[in-house]
């Protein structure tokens, strides 16, 4: 080899770490604050970095993602924002409605993406579905609406219930609302509602006692970040107290639970991984309109169904969207 050949190549490996350093520096950070942990997450990560892979951002190679996870204590929500804003990624990524709250709260300039079971307007998050406005957009889910329809699920399945609970977190922002929805809609059919609280773990353990000594027929149990992060808890509690339970979500159904209806939760993740891709490409969220998931999942647990020696109607087999065995 000449000389100025191998200097040449010598140069240019030299440099070849310089690009590498230099292509990192500029790759993208997207923001992942998240009030469960990483198990109770697992279907959303996956959700999420597949759209943006079809988008054309694939994780450790021309995207970088930063996960911040509360472990279900949502005070540290604030501090796990603040570090994503200090870190000064590109976007935001906030699941579920408490976490985008806490990176509302956080920055108004990094763009925010997130999923809400509430009312976005309501929370303030937004200004309206149509026009956002300001650093904040995503999807909602609608499933504070849903307690009068899942207790109708419950009373066809199990038509002599008198006395029909109802487990809510005091502190979600819609609970009073659903309260009274789900009450009117017990006496409407003659049936009693025994609303239950719970605002932490512990407490849903209490919940559960209190429902066995109240001999509750059933359960619905309402939209809450909480009860979605203990679904298994809530499942496992459920059969092992012989209570007929109806959820909102396809997750529940698939950790154990009896029955679940609500809006599909993957859909909506799935606009997270689109709007966190168009923000990445140079879109404003004020920009991008609030998408309000329109797919309802009702999924029939007939294993657990099995366990609780209940037979499942055949009309509500026939009205199931998937039935797992």
């Amino acid at each position: 080899m000449k000389r100025r050949e191998f200097i040449t190549l010598l140069s240019a490996a030299a440099a070849w770490p310089l690009a590498a350093r230099a292509q990192q520096a500029t790759m993208p950070v997207i923001g992942y604050l998240g009030a469960g942990s990483p198990a109770t997450t697992a279907g959303t990560l996956a959700t999420l970095r597949q759209v943006l892979a079809d988008a054309g951002y694939v994780e450790g190679r021309n995207v970088a993602i930063e996960y911040r996870f509360a472990e279900g204590k949502y005070d540290r929500l604030p501090a796990l924002a603040t570090e994503l804003v200090r870190r000064q990624v590109a976007v935001i990524v906030a699941i579920p409605t408490p976490a985008a709250l806490a990176a509302k709260a956080a920055t108004t300039t990094i763009p925010i993406v997130f999923v809400a079971a509430e009312d976005p307007v309501k929370l303030g998050l937004v200004a309206n579905l149509a026009r956002p406005g300001g650093n904040v957009t995503g999807g909602s889910i609608l499933f504070a609406e849903l307690g009068p329809k899942q207790l109708g699920l419950l009373r066809e399945l199990v038509p002599t219930a008198a006395r029909i609970g109802l487990l809510i977190n005091p502190n979600n922002i819609n609970a009073e609302e659903v309260t009274k929805d789900v009450s009117a809609a017990g006496a409407a059919v003659g049936v009693e509602i025994e609303v239950v609280h719970a605002s932490n773990i512990l407490e849903i353990d209490a919940a559960f006692a209190s429902l066995v000594r109240k001999r509750a027929d059933a359960l619905v149990t309402a939209t809450d970040s909480l009860f979605f992060n203990r679904r298994l808890q809530l499942a496992t509690l459920a059969t092992r107290h012989a209570i007929p339970a109806v959820f909102n979500a396809r997750e529940y159904a698939e950790a154990g639970g009896l029955m679940s209806y609500g809006t599909s939760l993957t859909e909506a993740f799935r606009q997270v991984g689109i709007y966190t891709g168009r923000i990445l490409q140079g879109a404003k969220p004020a920009d991008l309109p609030v998408v309000q998931s329109s797919k309802f999942e009702f999924v029939i647990n007939l294993s657990t169904a099995r366990a609780l020696g209940i037979d499942i109607p055949p009309t509500l087999l026939a009205r199931a969207d998937e039935v797992i065995e």
